[in-house]
């Protein structure tokens, strides 16, 4: 293969009120807005952009595994176990939905959060080392 894919570059996230979503992202993640319709929110935040998507009622971007457990499709990352548990933390303090922080037997620890709209994501405590590296964090 000559070429390769370089990155993610959009993420879509089904939403049911562009506005109260985009204004939730802002306030309790740290989003940027980029663009807003009655359709769609252009949001800005870990490195990525995200569009705020207006679906149907109850769709979100989870799954189900083979064994039936709700699976989030996004794993976001921060820089240590102390800044997992101070957005832990944050998130709490925000009435973000959250779940407990987990061991799951990999290195780092992790927690859930769910937006508004029901759409559960992840976040660990493991910051990628090429991420690092390129950003030269250390």
């Amino acid at each position: 293969m000559s070429v390769k894919l370089l990155r993610v570059g959009t993420t879509y996230i089904p939403v049911n009120n562009v506005e109260q979503s985009a204004e939730w992202y802002l306030r309790n993640l740290g989003a940027d807005l980029s663009y807003k319709d009655e359709d769609k929110a252009i949001i800005n935040f870990a490195n990525q952009s995200f569009f705020l998507v207006k679906a149907n009622e109850k769709e979100t971007s989870n799954f189900y595994d083979v064994a039936g457990n709700e699976r989030f499709s996004i794993t976001f990352e921060v820089n240590g176990l102390e800044a997992l548990k101070a957005l832990h933390n944050d998130f709490i303090e925000r009435n973000v939905k959250v779940g407990e922080i987990e061991n799951r037997g990999h290195s780092g620890r992790n927690f859930v959060f769910w937006d508004i709209n029901g759409n559960k994501f992840d976040v660990w405590s493991e910051l990628s080392p090429l991420f690092k590296e390129k950003f030269n964090i250390s």
